[in-house]
């Protein structure tokens, strides 16, 4: 009886934590998404005022290929 019970009560908690762990990791990923966006705008801004491609890449950490793409 107290083993079944522990084990029900370790499940329950085994449920929780795997819910908890995909809850921050998609958390995580949306925010890098967010991130990535708000570069790709600033770098659309940079070059819309005519910077330097090499210069936006500098300041933004995006590679010159997709710069040169917005």
């Amino acid at each position: 009886m107290y083993d079944s019970s522990l084990k029900y009560k370790w499940d329950n908690k085994n449920v929780l934590d795997y819910a908890v762990k995909e809850a921050d990791a998609k958390a995580r990923e949306e925010e890098r998404l967010k991130a990535s966006e708000e570069k790709k705008d600033i770098a659309r801004e940079m070059k819309k005022d005519g910077l330097p491609i090499s210069q936006i890449s500098k300041f933004t950490k995006l590679p010159i290929e997709d710069i040169e793409n917005l």
